[in-house]
């Protein structure tokens, strides 16, 4: 019987562990996280989402706090158009993030970034090209476009010296969306070096519409694999969501997969940014409690808990401290519901928008609770402790269990 580690993921003549831990944002994959991974012989991420943001709680900057000094005077105007990033303030807290990641890197593993195309910042062109330059020069492995179609994204950076040498890959959910960028970024000359094939069983934000369920990961994947045979395309392909077990991994590389990229059971190692609390919710959570709504600014479903302190939550839009989601226009959809719920409740203190989530703050603050479908069954890969909390796990156990595992087991931590 097979095992993951029966099988390697090649970039040329470099060969990996083909486990790819998930760029969870804001901060869940951590640095440490990553680099675990890369230690490991595998694949890590870090993400860029709020990098700002998490530049100041990892190395004590102050990007958020010049940025609320500027803006200040815009905090009770619902117009935030005026509310820009400083360009070169990104730079520098993407280098930061990154540069201290990669000068700890050990061992012969990746690191990759994953660059999320919806975090649009009010100038979503200018933003994206400055951070994904800025991880390069940083050093990093390299990017994983996600959360977007990216049909510009590699024309953003073809004239940085490292495009042709750095890994970039791309997450998609249909042939349809990889057939669109293939054909948008063929003057460029450049393929992806691997692509993510994403289920509808994944975490976070979906690239399905509340119709998910009607699709099947391994169905997508067989659809993409035949296309890049008939095209005579040898892009690796990597599927990830609902990948639970080192046999669910055996089974996608069985069928010609390359790596398989998994999140949810690393949302309990002890390496994640969620805080402890946080975590035993995971552990505690029913499968009932999971869900997929459409409460995110960026118009993509997202799979979260029920139980969420962010969910109905009326937090006032705190734009000019972050603004991650302010489209060209300086607009985000939680905005609009929030000013609509204060017009229809004068004098209240504090309002509830159930539509939609104040997604940068709530992130923020680790209170929206996005999961993957299997979330529910986290509680399985622990031992219950007598106070009635979950032993969290190490970022190494977790990934030699996806490693060596058979028949569909999962090993318990000593």
């Amino acid at each position: 019987m097979k095992c993951v580690d029966d099988f390697r993921l090649r970039f040329g003549k470099k060969e990996l562990v083909p486990i790819v831990i998930g760029g969870m944002g804001v901060d869940i994959s951590t640095a440490e996280l990553a680099l675990e991974a890369a230690r490991l012989g595998g694949v890590g991420h870090i993400s860029d989402a709020m990098v700002n943001t998490v530049a100041d709680r990892r190395f004590n900057a102050k990007f958020v706090k010049d940025k609320l000094k500027q803006y200040k005077f815009n905090v009770a105007n619902t117009d935030k158009s005026v509310v820009q990033f400083d360009l070169g303030q990104l730079a520098e807290a993407t280098q930061m993030h990154v540069g201290r990641t990669m000068e700890a890197k050990r061992g012969d593993g990746l690191i990759l970034v994953n660059c999320m195309e919806k975090l649009t910042m009010n100038a979503p062109r200018e933003t994206l090209r400055v951070r994904m330059r800025a991880a390069l020069d940083a050093g990093i492995d390299g990017i994983t476009l996600a959360a977007g179609l990216h049909l510009g994204s590699f024309a953003l950076i073809e004239d940085h010296p490292r495009f042709r040498d750095a890994r970039l890959g791309i997450i998609v959910s249909s042939l349809r969306a990889l057939q669109l960028f293939l054909r948008k970024t063929a003057r460029t000359n450049r393929l992806p070096d691997y692509v993510v094939v994403e289920g509808p069983l994944a975490g976070g934000h979906l690239g399905f519409g509340m119709d998910w369920a009607e699709y099947d990961l391994a169905t997508i994947v067989a659809e993409i694999r035949q296309f890049l045979l008939a095209e005579k395309l040898d892009i690796p392909l990597i599927p990830a969501g609902g990948v639970f077990t080192g046999s669910d991994a055996v089974a996608c590389l069985e069928k010609g997969a390359a790596a398989v990229q998994v999140a949810t059971r690393f949302t309990v190692a002890r390496e994640c940014g969620l805080p402890e609390d946080v975590q035993q919710q995971y552990f505690k959570a029913s499968e009932d409690q999971i869900v997929v709504n459409q409460i995110s600014p960026t118009g993509y479903p997202m799979r979260m808990l029920t139980n969420s302190p962010a969910i109905g939550d009326g937090i006032r839009p705190n734009c000019e401290a972050y603004g991650y989601l302010l489209d060209a226009n300086g607009s985000c959809s939680y905005i609009t519901s929030y000013n609509r719920e204060v017009a229809a409740h004068p004098g209240v203190k504090r309002i509830s928008v159930k539509d939609k989530t104040c997604l940068c703050t709530q992130m923020r603050n680790f209170d929206l609770w996005t999961c993957g479908h299997y979330t529910y069954r986290l509680k399985d890969t622990s031992r219950k402790l007598d106070d009635g909390s979950y032993q969290l796990l190490s970022a190494e156990h977790i990934f030699r269990d996806y490693q060596f595992s058979t028949d569909n087991k999962i090993a318990l931590p000593e």
